[in-house]
């Protein structure tokens, strides 16, 4: 591709070290799907394609371990993810900054017309669950427990203390101490505020009136924190504070998740089983219609969700656009593992068929299959 423009320039230096800490942490590859492998990762010029992407927190810890795989199975590949956030990929990529987005909900129409580079292609890539974590001094193996309900009225800034009757209620024979709950939420425009949100509203009619669904919010209480690790890090370091985060985000932290009572009934936590149990109750998705928030099913986890990667339909550089689909499949398929691993839950079969026939549609400048 072109010269770097500086915003582009500056997304690269942030992602370096993602990339950098992640490659030294991979020591071991496997081998690539036959969809991926067969496609040119370097043009016929001898180019070989560097990626940059940006958006998604939610994704960051997955992509960093499956991107450096990926550049250990095809060193002639460069990849760079700048993780600030959905709303801040949406308008790089928007923008021609970089290659491909990630965002935890797709494009809305209006943000696809203002985007440069013509049709999007939106494609997803991974799965998981938002947990509800908080900062309070327990009994080895107590949880705190609660309702979509009572969640909302924290958030709204209506149940402002850790022993309100709506708790202590929702929690018989547990000391919940008298004092103020910290509210933490993100700063930034973010994907994973879109899907607790929406889990709120689905919920909570009080929510719905007041707040509402969307990545950017008029928070009613509470502070912010930008990203899903700077909201880890606050809640970790803030006595009685609560927070929401993807549930990858807890790895290497003592936050618990609080026990969140689903549609059925049932008092669940984020985990591979759960979100898996809340996605298999709604198999087909599509960009148009991808909630699978408070899913009905004893075993499901209510904030559960997909994240998409964003990808221009008509590329402006064959081999950059073969090395981008190749990516992408490898990602939605062989480099589910790193999901996994990740604290993530691997797509679906019938996802990752959806992921490979959306890629399917990708051309490059002459109209050639990318």
């Amino acid at each position: 591709m072109s010269g770097q423009s500086p915003a582009r320039s500056a997304i690269w230096a942030a992602a370096a070290a993602i990339i950098v800490l992640a490659l030294g942490a991979c020591s071991s590859s496997t081998s690539t799907s036959t969809s991926a492998s067969a496609v040119a990762s370097i043009g016929p010029t001898g180019h070989k394609p560097t990626l940059a992407g940006a958006g998604s927190t939610f994704d960051e810890p997955f992509f960093a371990a499956a991107f450096a795989k990926y550049q250990q199975q095809h060193p002639g590949v460069t990849i760079g993810y700048s993780a600030v956030g959905s709303s801040a990929g949406i308008a790089a990529f928007s923008a021609r900054q970089v290659d491909f987005g990630a965002s935890d909900v797709p494009m809305t129409a209006s943000e696809q017309a203002a985007a440069k580079g013509g049709p999007v292609t939106q494609v997803p890539v991974a799965l998981g669950g938002e947990g509800i974590v908080y900062n309070l001094s327990l009994p080895t193996g107590a949880r705190v427990h609660l309702t979509g309900p009572v969640l909302a009225a924290i958030y709204l800034g209506q149940i402002t203390h850790w022993n309100d009757p709506a708790l202590t209620a929702l929690n018989p024979g547990l000391s919940l101490p008298a004092a103020t709950i910290n509210v933490v939420h993100r700063s930034d425009g973010s994907g994973t505020t879109y899907i607790f949100s929406n889990y709120l509203s689905s919920v909570d009619p009080a929510w719905a009136a007041k707040v509402g669904t969307g990545k950017t919010l008029n928070w009613p209480a509470g502070e912010g924190a930008e990203g899903n690790g700077g909201v880890a890090t606050a809640v970790d370091r803030t006595p009685y504070s609560i927070g929401y985060i993807e549930q990858a985000y807890s790895m290497g932290l003592t936050l618990p998740f609080a026990a969140l009572r689903n549609q059925a009934g049932t008092y669940v936590t984020p985990s591979a089983q759960t979100v898996a149990a809340a996605a298999a109750q709604k198999p087909a998705i599509t960009p148009a219609d991808f909630s699978i928030v408070n899913q009905p099913g004893a075993a499901s986890y209510p904030i559960s969700g997909y994240s998409w990667a964003l990808v221009y339909t008509h590329q402006s550089n064959q081999a950059t656009g073969q090395a981008l689909v190749a990516m992408l499949d490898w990602l939605t398929h062989d480099g589910q593992a790193s999901a996994a691993a990740n604290g993530y839950v691997p797509l679906p079969s019938g996802i990752q068929q959806l992921a490979h026939t959306m890629l399917q549609q990708i051309t490059g400048p002459n109209g050639n299959s990318g």
